[in-house]
């Protein structure tokens, strides 16, 4: 057996091993490829008039209260997002036992409640949800994900391996697509023309996403990129023996931060959800991405600045490349790293990805056919022939 036969079956099980996780994951990346922007439309009571630039936005508490009053809860929230200054205010509600989700859009100048939104049955909601878990518990269905997505990988380079052409003359059928070819002939040529297209744009989504799903990967590569190989995030602690909680705690953090705050960009304030918990924050400097971001911790009882573990500490301008590599990966992943360009660039390459493993089992079933049909018509010369020769022994 040949080493193109041999990875020709390598190429064949591994696709029956993740076809259908790649199909899903890829055809949900699809949906919420455009997700900021169909919201931008389809949210847009978010957008607010800002009167003057000297109108105070309300502080957390306060939002606090209006949100709890419209929602009709005793539940705190879990967390406030300051949007963009000509945009409402989120504020989360979560939680599990029974699960949901409740963002209560707030103008943060007036304390008016424009909208309550039930996360849990929107659209790209759910879609993530496929996307990162099939729709399965997240201790299930990640791993299944991340390990099929490194599957993906493997496909993606014993495909070029199969891809490749044996001599010149085989190079221009590699690179192009015969349209007016019966059917199979023309699946094939999707399949490993169109495979071939987008094996760079694939290998970058297979690999971003490697960095997501699975720890060890990530820690590898902020190694190779000259880190110490520590990719995890560790929230850190708050000091317990130390004085109560102050209710209004969280305004003060916010009175601070707000000021670093830009008017196009975004702040986000957790809040602690056990005595040992610390204040998440971060702030965002551009609201079209995610990683030029600055990340900062507090201590809940006396609002000390504490310092995380892994890449997502400090800021942005402050991280190394290790760092920022690991910090820029959602971005590329999706391909806002590049724009609307790079966003479309992405929904393609998805496209394509999710019809691989459609065409893949197309060309193998039309392989058993054939198989089968060469079979009988052998089997039916066999039988002729020894028909033949029982009419001659017989004559």
């Amino acid at each position: 057996m040949t080493v193109k036969k041999i990875v020709g079956k390598i190429h064949l099980w591994l696709g029956f091993a993740s076809g259908l996780v790649v199909f899903i994951v890829a055809i949900t990346g699809c949906l919420i490829a455009f997700e900021d922007e169909i919201k931008s439309v389809t949210r847009s009571f978010r957008n607010i008039e800002v009167l003057s630039a000297e109108q105070a936005m309300l502080p957390p508490t306060q939002l606090s209260a209006i949100a709890k009053a419209a929602l009709e809860t005793s539940d705190e929230p879990k967390g406030f997002v300051y949007n963009e200054d000509d945009k409402t205010t989120s504020v989360w509600f979560w939680g599990f036992e029974p699960e949901h989700f409740y963002t209560v859009h707030v103008n943060p100048y007036t304390g008016k409640v424009i909208e309550i939104t039930n996360e849990e049955i929107d659209f790209f909601h759910l879609m993530i949800h496929g996307h990162y878990y099939l729709w399965l518990p997240p201790n299930i269905g990640q791993p299944i994900v991340a390990y099929g997505t490194l599957i993906f990988a493997i496909m993606l380079l014993s495909g070029l391996v199969l891809w490749w052409p044996k001599n010149k003359k085989a190079r221009k059928q590699r690179f192009t697509i015969r349209w007016d070819a019966k059917w199979r002939r023309l699946n094939y040529d999707l399949h490993n023309v169109m495979g071939f297209y987008m094996l760079s744009v694939g290998l970058v989504l297979a690999l971003t996403g490697m960095i997501m799903g699975l720890q060890w990967f990530a820690n590898t590569v902020h190694f190779t990129a000259g880190g110490d190989g520590n990719g995890e995030y560790i929230m850190p602690f708050s000091d317990t023996t130390a004085v109560q909680p102050n209710e209004a705690g969280i305004d003060q953090l916010w009175t601070r931060l707000v000021q670093q705050k830009p008017t196009d960009g975004i702040l986000y304030i957790s809040v602690p959800q056990t005595d040992a918990d610390s204040y998440y924050t971060y702030i965002n400097h551009d609201a079209e991405s995610y990683h030029k971001v600055d990340y900062k911790h507090y201590d809940r009882y006396t609002l000390k600045p504490l310092a995380a573990t892994g890449p997502y500490e400090g800021k942005y301008e402050d991280a190394d490349l290790a760092d920022t590599v690991l910090r820029m990966n959602y971005d590329i992943h999706r391909g806002a790293i590049l724009g609307l360009t790079g966003k479309i660039i992405a929904f393609i390459a998805s496209l394509i990805i999710a019809s691989m493993p459609v065409s893949g089992v197309m060309i193998w079933w039309g392989r058993q056919k054939k198989s089968k049909k060469s079979l009988s018509k052998k089997t039916t010369k066999r039988e002729k022939v020894q028909q033949e020769k029982e009419l001659a022994a017989f004559r």
